[in-house]
């Protein structure tokens, strides 16, 4: 499946040799990506682009200098190890600088288990042209839609090389396929949008751009006439569209780049309560048909299931190599990396421990207080942990929607967002952060 692209990681190593490089590391890449937006019935834009993209790590002892190049003609890749060799030969010392020892490597490398790559052939443009007429179509059917901002349907797929002087030698392939629609209701100053999308690796997964269209225009006519809410302290319910960004905050902040650098509110936390008992967030690298899955990680490293919170503790630091010797421990096979830089540390997938009552469950539950179904802006101290957003969603009073709300502000710190979170059942499985919607007690709002 990689056969060229592992030739051409093998030429960049090579080219680094004869340069003088003691060590060194190459990536490729090889993608196509088809774009067709609609509006009004009408084709408005086509975008196709396909590339090849390269990138070259050298190491002379501890220093080193990485360069990337969209040519990968043999002169080209010469002049770019010499360019990095001389760069390297610069380059300040880093102590945490290096590969992986043999004996760490990934011996598994056949990713066609985890179902990354739909076989099927690429959709026609025409195709994917109807799919977002459709959800155009079925967007201005909804009573109450006055335009579709736009309906979108793309396909995308790539071939990614990874490999090493100390031996390691990995490629996979990705696809994916999406439709998108964004849906208007009201007029002039009383417009409000929204939308819905889906992205799946496998056409035949994909949800139907009726159905798509059909929610966007539902979800926009429900946000007509918003209010401002009471100012004060309330329970906040992140709807599931919106709820994987808490996760997403509490990993950054277990990232071992921030945590090496001292900027992360989760210092001093390893070994302690972050999460309510009985919820835990679980990696899953190796779950098929999800979009970030992976055998091995940047550094060709074999990834594995782990807890990073086990019932409600956190059990460590997301780490590369680098950043692992730099904490004096030992790398969780999180690296990332593209052409363009050395590897960071990065999760695949994610699992949060879903509860058992249903989102209508936590309104009820919640009394009076914000059902938050879209944010917009983004404070966050990543060392206290201070959180405020701009919001908009449904006001609740007495466990029953009334009214749909916009203009506010919801603050807090996650620290204590984190600790007092009540997750629904209604995650989709589909995804690659399964997170369902999340309650949260005791959040500030301004608004009126």
């Amino acid at each position: 499946m990689t056969a060229s692209l592992a030739d051409l990681t093998d030429r960049m190593l090579r080219a680094a040799r004869r340069a003088g490089a003691e060590a060194a590391d190459a990536v490729a890449v090889d993608g196509t990506s088809v774009s067709i937006d609609v509006r009004e019935g009408r084709l408005e834009q086509a975008e196709r682009a396909e590339g090849v993209d390269i990138g070259l790590r050298v190491l002379i002892g501890r220093r080193q200098a990485m360069v990337s190049s969209s040519d990968a003609r043999d002169a080209t890749i010469e002049t770019m190890a010499e360019r990095a060799v001389a760069m390297a030969r610069e380059a300040p010392e880093d102590p945490h600088a290096g590969l992986a020892e043999p004996d760490q490597l990934a011996r598994d490398t056949d990713s066609s288990r985890l179902q990354m790559h739909d076989p099927s052939p690429e959709p026609d443009p025409a195709m994917l042209e109807e799919d977002a007429r459709r959800a155009e179509a079925a967007a201005r059917s909804v009573a109450g839609v006055t335009q579709v901002q736009g309906a979108t349907a793309g396909y995308g797929h790539r071939r990614v090389h990874i490999a090493a002087t100390n031996g390691f030698s990995g490629g996979y392939a990705r696809s994916d396929r999406a439709i998108s629609c964004v849906a208007v209701s009201g007029e002039g100053t009383g417009m409000e949008r929204d939308w819905d999308a889906d992205s799946r690796i496998f056409q035949s997964d994909l949800r139907s751009p009726e159905e798509i269209g059909r929610l966007a225009g539902e979800r926009a006519a429900a946000r007509q006439g918003p209010r401002r809410p009471r100012t004060g302290r309330y329970p906040v319910l992140f709807d599931e569209r919106i709820s994987s960004s808490l996760v997403g905050h509490l990993v950054a902040a277990a990232n071992g780049a921030a945590i090496a650098r001292g900027s992360s509110w989760l210092l001093g936390r390893d070994g302690a309560p972050v999460l309510p008992a009985g919820i835990s967030l679980i990696e899953e690298p190796h779950r098929p048909r999800a979009s970030g899955s992976r055998l091995f990680d940047g550094e060709g490293l074999p990834t594995a299931e782990r807890a990073l919170v086990d019932d409600g503790v956190l059990t460590g630091w997301i780490l590369d190599l680098a950043t692992a010797r730099k904490l004096g421990l030992q790398s969780t096979a999180n690296a990332a990396r593209g052409t363009s830089a050395p590897p960071s540390p990065s999760v695949s997938n994610l699992r949060l421990t879903q509860g058992g009552a249903s989102r209508e469950d936590l309104i009820a539950q919640m009394g009076t207080g914000l059902l938050v179904t879209s944010m917009i802006g983004s404070t966050i101290n990543p060392n206290t942990g201070d959180y405020s957003r701009g919001a908009a969603g449904f006001w609740v009073e007495n466990g029953e929607i009334l009214h749909p709300v916009n203009e506010c502000t919801i603050a807090g710190n996650l620290r204590d967002m984190l600790m007092s979170l009540i997750p629904a059942n209604d995650a989709r499985q589909h995804l690659s952060r399964i997170v369902p919607s999340l309650l949260v007690d005791g959040m500030t709002l301004a608004g009126d």
